[in-house]
This record gives structure tokens, sequence and C-alpha cells, in this order.
């Protein structure tokens, strides 16, 4: 199985000795590709903020102060919210090294039971990645808001629905980005050529966002390296106009830094002044996408770019702009290229052009990012993610959703035209994501991080108030197109959380019909089975007894392969499984049936398999399994017993050896009796697979009787093999209400008909494929 590893967002303290370089090496070297990714969305920004801002009531103050005040503004919010809440204190609360919302979900999850998505009741706590560390005491706060949490069932499910809702406008920011940034930027056009009719500008502007979208696909490091220098060109440019600016027109514009200058701008402009944050938000937009996309990267290399170029250069654009405009206040609706000097104002437009790619960049990547975490964990709809990194295993590219994404800005680009109505719709997508993100920071330090509630509390206060002042001045502008981010994240909305109800009404309905162990056997002894050559992979999300799409094909069919594996894929609450735990192999009744279960479990971050590989492993691992149960266990898995399912079942953890990672061949010595047997399975690319299992040795009957149990597993192996899956329809009973009743037959049935069908998603060669058709009523 071929699951990317690596990298991702560690940020842990260095190795000491030789690798010592070789750590500062890599990490300097995601902070260079991180400019290419990460920070564009922050850095484009200069160029509409004071556009948008002094672009209602407030264009009638133009006197220093509300200039200065807005600058004092700027200045406060980044230091805030960018630097502080973000680079400082979220991104410690990653993950094991993924960041964004249902990183922050999943940490409450995994350490409450707060969560109600079904596959985060899976057994993640034998996991040994995610207990290295002593348990610490719980404080009495943490212990009162988990109790609480666990007693109201409702409040989970409004928890759910929160992270949903700020996912959904992450995703509506991957459409408004791209938008906002790339017509703001080829606008500039207009400074130079005043008679240039919009419909150009809006013409560029779709050409680039159509070329930024078709070269997702190769993939975030790729992208990253080509939008890197674009990037720190940009930031260069923009802190050396910024210092050119201070000087030449109002060195005393550094006054502004002090927070008097807010209190006076508020003094001064009263309700104009209010109004205005809608604008002032801007600045802050990309500071969600540095935690989004942290599983690209590592904590410190984002915190190094960020502090030592990003934060400088772009206070230094902002003074220097606040500058020119205390002294040229007529130029206030097109002030970031009325400032650029003559002779460096093509290639500054030019430059600036090509950042707004890379300001777009950053958002889709997170929004890839987060999207294939809802999909992991069965809150979107089976799609395609394509991983375009062997070392990071968070670089993903999602072809249907960068189509999406692309479409949808293009709309938007030519229905809008106009970046103030734009900017009124992206500010409120920012600050609701940074609201959502605030709150779920509260439930984390005092439940995973197990902080006083003051601490907490003094973390919502300090940044929830400032997030709430801007909130409620961008709410105001919903009428003059701020009802675009809500209209798109509750579409989103719609179709995670009914995706999510349809799936969890369909596995509850097969865990309550699944069929228990006696009864199928005594079922197949009196239809008289017939046991078929070959080895039948059964594909079900049960994890004990028999699925209920399996017994349905049995009793209309009753002949099944003579070696039987029951496969369940689980998508567990945590970023990433070791590939030494990702299999749990046991046996179901007695030797004679043949009969195994193997449970194979990923993390909501991983990709999924090379399917030829994949089928070898699962027969290694049976084997394994039958050399660790035969052998009281010795050196192989743990053990876990599923004597709650009803079954006599116990599973086995089946560790990776040293070779199965790369090595064409595997031995296992067992005694005198020998034995050889072959796995052989020509790969899609061309390629042989080998895998030998050897027994040499003797020394009693059970031994030999493993061995006879393993010759005859590859010989059903050489027979042929067959997969087994359900196509499964799920309605509303007649009974429902006409709400259920929609979501489920409609909607849901809507997004089943047109997402991937799960043999594709799974890799199943469509020649060894057996679909059984089932109807639930739910």
């Amino acid at each position: 199985m071929d699951v990317e590893g690596g990298g991702g967002g560690g940020g842990g303290a260095p190795p000491r000795g030789r690798n010592s370089w070789g750590w500062q090496k890599g990490t300097l070297l995601l902070a260079y590709q991180s400019f290419g990714v990460v920070y564009g969305d922050l850095c484009i920004s200069p160029v509409y903020v004071y556009k948008n801002t002094f672009s209602g009531k407030l264009r009638l103050h133009e006197e220093d102060e509300e200039i200065l005040g807005v600058l004092s503004l700027v200045f406060w919010s980044l230091t805030l919210i960018p630097l502080l809440k973000y680079i400082i204190l979220v991104l410690g609360a990653d993950d094991n090294g993924e960041g964004g919302t249902f990183a922050l979900y999943s940490l409450l999850c995994r350490n409450s039971k707060m969560g109600l998505l079904n596959n985060m009741r899976a057994n993640h706590g034998s996991l040994s990645a995610y207990n290295k560390e002593e348990p610490c005491k719980e404080s009495r706060n943490s212990m009162l808001i988990k109790a609480f949490f666990e007693k109201h069932y409702s409040l989970r499910v409004v928890l759910l629905l929160f992270v949903l809702m700020g996912t959904s406008m992450v995703i509506g920011d991957g459409v408004l980005t791209p938008t906002m940034s790339v017509l703001a930027a080829v606008s500039g056009l207009r400074i130079k050529f005043p008679e240039l009719h919009e419909n150009y500008t809006v013409l560029l502007a779709c050409v680039i966002l159509i070329g930024l979208f078709a070269l997702q696909h190769y993939g975030t490091r790729r992208v990253g390296f080509l939008f890197a220098p674009i990037l720190i060109s940009w930031l260069t440019c923009i802190g050396g106009i910024g210092i050119y600016n201070i000087i030449k027109w109002n060195p005393s514009v550094i006054r502004a830094l002090s927070p008097y200058y807010i209190y006076n701008f508020f003094r001064k402009a009263g309700k104009d002044g209010w109004s205005s944050l809608g604008g002032i938000v801007l600045c802050l937009t990309g500071a969600e996408a540095m935690f989004a996309d942290l599983g690209h990267f590592s904590k410190l290399s984002l915190r190094l770019g960020f502090t030592i170029v990003v934060y400088p250069c772009l206070v230094l654009a902002y003074m220097g702009e606040a500058a020119y405009l205390s002294k040229h206040r007529e130029d206030l609706q097109s002030s970031f290229y009325k400032a650029l000097p003559d002779r460096v104002f093509w290639p500054v437009l030019f430059i600036a052009t090509l950042a707004t790619a890379v300001g777009s960049q950053a958002i889709i990547s997170a929004t890839f990012s987060i999207i294939s975490q809802c999909r992991a964990l069965g809150c979107f709809p089976r799609i395609k993610v394509v991983h375009t990194s062997s070392h990071v295993h968070g670089q993903i590219y999602i072809p249907e959703v960068n189509w999406v994404l692309m479409s949808l800005c293009l709309a938007v680009t030519i229905g809008f035209r106009d970046t103030e109505m734009i900017g009124n719709a992206y500010g409120l997508a920012v600050i609701l994501v940074m609201c959502a993100t605030t709150c779920l920071m509260f439930l984390v330090i005092t439940t995973v991080w197990n902080r006083w509630v003051v601490w907490a509390a003094a973390f919502t206060v300090v940044f929830g108030s400032v997030e709430l002042l801007y909130l409620s001045a961008c709410l105001a502008k919903v009428p003059h197109g701020g009802w675009l981010p809500l209209l798109l994240s509750l579409t989103t909305l719609l179709v995670m959380s009914t995706w999510h109800y349809g799936t969890a009404m369909k596995q509850q309905h097969e865990v309550q019909n699944k069929v228990c162990l006696d009864h199928f056997l005594g079922l197949s002894s009196g239809i008289g089975l017939v046991r078929v050559p070959g080895v039948g992979f059964v594909y079900s999300s049960t994890t004990n007894g028999v699925p209920p799409m399996f017994a349905h094909f049995v009793t209309n069919f009753p002949a099944f392969h003579r070696v039987l594996i029951f496969v369940s894929l689980q998508t567990l609450a945590v970023p990433k499984v070791s590939p030494e735990e990702r299999f749990l192999v046991g046996r179901i009744g007695s030797p004679a049936n043949r009969l195994f279960r193997c449970i194979v479990r990923y993390g909501y971050k991983e990709g999924r398999w090379d399917h030829f590989n994949f089928e070898n492993q699962l027969l290694m691992k049976v084997v394994e399994f039958l050399r660790h149960q035969d052998g009281g266990g010795g050196g192989g898995g743990d053990r876990m017993s599923a004597a709650a399912s009803g079954e006599d079942e116990a599973m086995s953890v089946i560790p990776a050896t040293s070779s199965s990672g790369g090595s064409n061949q595997h031995a296992f010595d067992a005694g005198t009796t020998t034995s050889s047997c072959e796995i052989d399975a020509t790969a899609g690319g061309g390629g042989r697979r080998k895998v030998r299992f050897d027994d040499d040795g003797g020394g009693g009957g059970e031994e030999e009787e493993e061995a006879a149990e393993v010759k005859e597993l590859m010989e059903e192996k050489e027979a042929g093999v067959s997969y087994m899956i359900g196509h499964t329809c799920v309605f509303a009973h007649e009974s429902s209400s006409a709400v259920k009743k929609f979501a489920v037959n409609v909607v849901y049935g809507f997004l089943r008909r047109n997402s991937r069908r799960p043999a594709v998603v799974l890799g199943i060669p469509h020649t060894s494929l057996i679909e059984v058709g089932m109807a639930y009523r739910v």
C-alpha cells in the first residue's frame, strides 16, 4: 500500500548531531515554499484595503486623523489577529501537524465525547503515536465542559454544524479570494489608461483565473517553487516602496502605531468609522489560510516566514500608502497605484498581477485540504483526491473541486465586476471563519490543553471582541454583496450536512441489520451452501457480524469463495496512522470456515492505496495473523477482543515488518515443516511484485496445520480473486417527515448518484467486481 508519509506540520524540537543541519535546511526550504502557497492572500491585500475602506461614507472624512486612524487600525489588526492569534497561538493547536477547522474538531473528538461523526467512534486509543505523552490530570473545568456536552446531544449537533459552517466559509473564501485579488490587480491598468473599458479588465481577469486553476494539477510543491520568487519579489517591492513613500511624503506617519489614533478615529468618524471596518477587515484575509495550510508545511517554517519577512513588509506597505494619502487625499479611490513612482509603475503592476495568482493559491490549497478532510470523515461526497507529493502527505489536488471553484470565480468576476461589492462579500466570509476558530479554540484550551478557563476566556474575549466588532460592520453590508458568501456557505453546509446525515443513517441501518455468525452459518447449512474456489474480499462498513449485503447475496445465490475476507475501511479522528498499526486482522468462527476479518485504519489526511499492492498486503497480513495466532502472539501484534459484538472473534494489530515497505521477498521461519507459497501480481505500471512465504521447520501438528492453511490460502488466491461491495440506495421511510424525505430522497439521492462510485474510489478491477443491490428504508 502506497501511502504518502512524512512531512506535514511537525514543528517539534530540532534533532541534534549530524542531522541538525539537514533539519534546518529542510525548515528553510519549507519556509521558502510557504511564500508561494500560504501568504499570498495576506500580502496582496494592500492593493485594495484603503480603496474599500474609503469607498463608503468615510470618504467624507479625509483629514489626517482619519487616515492615521485607519493605518492604526490596520497595524493593530495585523498584530493581534495574524501575528498573535494565528502565528503564536493557534498554530500550537495543530492535530499532529495538521491545521484547519476539522483539525480542531478532531482534537476535541479524540479527547472527549463531543464528536458526532460515526468514524470518530473507531478505536484510535490503541495507536501509539497518540499516546506518547503521559496523560495529565484533568482540571475541574475541563471535566465539567466535557460532561456538559456529553449530556446534551443537541449541543454536539450544534458543535458539528458550527464546524461545518466554518468549513463552508473557508470554501466560500476559495471563490472570493481569487476573484477579488485578480480583479483588484488588473484594475491598475485604468490608472494609466482611464478610457479603457471595464469589459477589458474583466476579460483579462478571467484569463488569469483560468490560467491559475489550470496550474493546480502540478501540485502544491511545484506551484510553491514557481510562485515563491514572485511573492518574495512582491514583498520586496511593497516594502521598499513603503519606505520610499514614508521618507518622501510624511515620516511622522509612524506615530499612527499608537492605539490612541484608533480612539481618535472613532471619536471623529463616529458611525461612519464603524461602517468602514468592513473594508479594514480585508487586511486580515488569508490569516485563516495560514492555519489551514499547516499540513503542507511546518509550524516553525510558517512562523519564520511570517515574522521575519511578511509582517514587516506589510506594515511598511500600509504605512507608506498612508503617508502618500496624507498629502494626496484626492487619490483615496486608487491610492495604491497612484502611490507608485512612475519609473516602477509597470514592473510593479506586472508583479502585482502575478502576485494575485499567488494570493489565490493560499486559499485554493486550504480549500483542497479541508474538503479532503471532510470527505475522509464522511461529510462530503466521494471525489477524487490526487496526492501530488511523495514526501508531504498533505499536498493534494482535487480535480472536481478545482473546476467548480474556477467556474464560480468566473461567474462572480463577470457578474459583480466591482471590487467594492466583492469586498463586502469577502470581508464577511473572512471574519466568520475567524469567529468559528476562536470559539473552537476556547474548547481546545480548556478540554485538550487543560488550561484554566480564565486563560480560555481571555483568549476568547480579546480576539472575539475584535472579530465581533468587524463582524457587526460586515453584517450591515449583506444587502450590498455580503449575501454572496452566506449563499455559498449555506449551499455547501446543506451538501455536507445532508451527506453526513444520509451516510450515518445508512451505516446505522447496516449495524442494526447485521447477521450474527451463528445465524449465518445455520442459514448457510440450511440452503445447501456451495464453496467455490478462490478468495473473496467483501467490503462493508460493519466491523463485526456479517454485513446485511452479504447475507442478502447468499440467500439469493447460495455460494461464496472458500476463503472469505471481510474488509472494513475506517478513517479515524487522527491525521495519520502508522503502517505498523494500520491492519487489524481476526478470524471469524472456527478455522474450518476460512472466514477472516480485516479492519484497515487510515487518518483523515492520508491517501488510500495502489489496489494491487493493497490486495497483496491484505493476504500477507492474514498469513502473519495465522502465525501470530498459532504462536500465541509471539513477536506479533496487540490483541483486541471483539467480545462486545457477541462473537468469538479476537483481532490482532499486525505490524509492518522491516521488509514489507519495499522488499520483494518476505520469509517466515516456523519450525521444520517446509512449504513454499508465493504471491505474484502485476501492477498497473507493468512491474511485478512477488512475495514469498517459506516454512522450514517442523516439530508439531500445529505448525503442520498452520502451513497447510497458509498453503491453501495461496492456492485459493491463484484460483482467482473477487470483490464484493454493496450498491445501496437509501430512502426515507414512508412515515418520515417531509423534511427528512426531501433531505434523504432528493438531496442525498442526488449527491449519491453524482458522486464517485465506491468501487471506483477503492480502485477495484471492474472485471472482478460483484455489486449487490440493496435498498434501505431509514
